[in-house]
């Protein structure tokens, strides 16, 4: 049996978190809900717990990938409910973690405020919502605000997207661009 590691991630809603992470290879499993940590973030927070292979995916692409998948720059008046967060399971992952923010600050005009803090409690959602992109992919939430996110990882991070999963994405894009470019 694969020995697995696992990390958390908070940003924007708990859907989106978790359809980004359910597309890419070497994560094995997505658990979507509610994470708190400890002191002034012991509230509980939409976030995600990744398991994942780390000869397969990274912990730091991982990370680079939620930067980019969600608004790791902006103090919007939602982040108790969407804290920007990596959630750590040993002093090794969160001196990785750190140094990692550190590393990819560069890729971003703004300041990011993603934390990294120590995991502490997590809440599943309900399981009618659990795998909702997956289950969903048609709703409009997912058209408008999981697809784009999705795109992103075509585009930054294909080598680690899961090609298969996003098909139905790759098509789509086809199908517009050929409108697009129709008759002119």
């Amino acid at each position: 049996m694969k020995t697995l590691t696992k990390i958390a991630f908070g940003g924007s809603c708990h859907w989106c978190t978790e359809a980004v992470f359910q597309s890419l290879l070497g994560v094995l499993k997505v658990e979507q809900g509610f994470v708190a940590s400890t002191d002034g973030n012991s509230e509980f927070s939409e976030a995600v717990v990744v398991y994942f292979d780390a000869a397969k995916i990274s912990l730091g692409v991982l990370i680079e990938i939620h930067l980019h998948t969600h608004k790791s720059t902006s103090n919007h008046s939602m982040r108790s409910k969407y804290r920007s967060a990596v959630y750590t399971f040993s002093e090794t992952q969160k001196h990785e973690a750190k140094s990692q923010l550190e590393l990819l600050q560069f890729q971003f005009q703004n300041t990011l405020v993603t934390q990294v803090l120590p995991f502490n409690r997590f809440k599943a959602s309900r399981v009618q919502i659990q795998n909702y992109y997956y289950s969903n992919p048609e709703k409009p939430f997912c058209e408008s605000f999981i697809n784009p996110k999705l795109q992103i990882l075509l585009m930054k991070f294909s080598k680690h997207t899961d090609h298969n999963k996003l098909k139905h994405l790759k098509d789509e894009s086809r199908e517009t661009n050929h409108n697009q470019h129709q008759g002119s």
